[in-house]
């Protein structure tokens, strides 16, 4: 019976020792391939002093911190004329977009900003392209969505079906709007639909302030153009909401062209790349579990201008 215990004991300690150098391969392996300098990585292939910088924007915009940190890099490269915003993503959070929003209209007044659609840049990834001083979409694009949306859900007769009863306790008579173990309440959905209304109008005035000579119709036909609805990039540059239909290396020759820079033409995609430790790694994933935990718990939901 002891040799048997002996034996289990063993090979747990066995199967530890195994997990635990998995575990160091996967960290070390994840070190290596995210450490470098703090320097932006370029395109090797770029050549001459006309570069124009790439800043991809792929993706759900929970965060404006990346994107703006590398707009800001190509921005204080003297080698760089241009930026190119090439934007992959349906949208995102408000405040992280109207962030990236506001960095790209203050930089634009002194390095000039384009952006390039490529599959889809909707709702919020249109909103940041609005920001630069030209649109450039494949034809096939998915553009537009300019509008706001909430998602809440009432599983109060779910609960009742399942025999459960929600226990709450709150200080502040809203601090539990949008609750999923109750109805909503008229007062409750006029503030949230009143909230809602005014972010849309800043997308709408944010997008105008831009482009109010290009827009089919001005301010009224902006209006009618963002309800949500989903364009190709041919039916986004039909309305104004495009202004020139191409890929993203054909964007890079024309912007060439227009800004008459010198040299060949060639593209430097920003890449930011640090120094990175184990412990950064583990402090990481506990962030993101206690964050995730903490939104659960507390029936967080983000304003968000993404249409999925």
């Amino acid at each position: 019976m002891n040799q048997e215990r002996s034996k289990g004991i063993v090979g747990i300690f066995i199967l530890i020792a195994f997990l635990f150098v998995i575990f160091l391969i996967f960290a070390g392996y994840t070190i290596n391939s995210l450490r470098g300098s703090s320097k932006l990585g370029a395109d090797a292939s770029t050549k001459g002093s006309g570069s124009i910088a790439v800043v991809e924007v792929d993706g759900v915009i929970m965060s404006s911190r990346k994107t703006i940190q590398k707009l800001m890099l190509a921005e204080k490269n003297e080698e760089y004329k241009a930026i190119l915003l090439r934007i992959n993503s349906p949208g995102g959070a408000v405040g992280p977009t109207q962030e990236i929003y506001e960095e790209i209209r203050r930089i634009d007044k002194d390095k000039p900003i384009y952006a390039s659609f490529g599959a889809v840049a909707a709702s919020g990834g249109y909103y940041i392209g609005a920001g630069t001083r030209k649109i450039f979409a494949n034809a096939g694009a998915l553009t537009g969505s300019i509008g706001v949306i909430m998602n809440f859900m009432n599983l109060s007769k779910l609960y009742e079906f399942a025999k459960v009863k929600p226990e709450l306790i709150k200080a502040g008579k809203y601090k539990d709007i949008g609750s999923t173990s109750r109805p909503m309440t008229t007062e409750e959905r006029a503030m949230l639909e009143e909230m809602t209304l005014n972010v849309h109008e800043q997308f709408i005035q944010d997008i105008y302030k831009v482009r109010q000579k290009r827009v089919k119709g001005g301010l009224e036909g902006l209006r009618k153009y963002a309800q949500g609805q989903i364009f190709s990039g041919q039916g986004a540059k039909e309305r104004g909401l495009v202004d020139e239909l191409a890929g993203l290396y054909e964007s890079g020759r024309r912007i060439h062209k227009e800004l008459k820079l010198k040299g060949e033409f060639g593209f430097s995609f920003i890449k930011i790349k640090r120094d990175i430790t184990l412990s950064e790694i583990i402090n990481g994933i506990e962030e993101s579990v206690e964050d995730l935990s903490f939104n659960v718990k507390n029936h967080y939901i983000p304003l968000l201008i993404y249409k999925p």
